[in-house]
């Protein structure tokens, strides 16, 4: 499955367009991570746990995505975005959509 952020592919030609897809997941905070991070944002620096936490989140997500994308035939998904919201105190969404299509090899793209 090809996913990109813009709305072409070199060396592809989108032959069919299916439609919207999108993956999202809910993460809430560890309260252990929590003690960790007001540490770390006490004496500075990265904080390591909320980065691994997003990461997995955003990983989670474009699986879901493509699933969905895949479920509908498609091989490639274009305009791929990324969307965040505090669902409440403590807990966010990450959410991934773009559209799903079918490619085929350009021609045109060696002339």
């Amino acid at each position: 499955m090809i996913v990109v952020t813009s709305s072409r592919i070199a060396g592809r030609r989108i032959a069919e367009t299916l439609g919207l897809v999108r993956g999202n997941t809910i993460r809430a905070r560890h309260i252990g991570k929590d003690l960790q991070a007001v540490f770390r944002n006490i004496v500075g620096g990265e904080i390591d746990e909320y980065t691994k936490m997003i990461a997995e989140a955003r990983e989670q997500s474009l699986d879901r995505m493509v699933v969905e994308a895949e479920r509908l035939g498609a091989d490639a998904i274009v305009d791929v975005r990324f969307g965040t919201a505090n669902m409440m105190q403590g807990a966010a969404e990450l959410l991934v959509y773009g559209t799903a299509v079918r490619t085929v090899a350009d021609d045109t793209a060696a002339e």
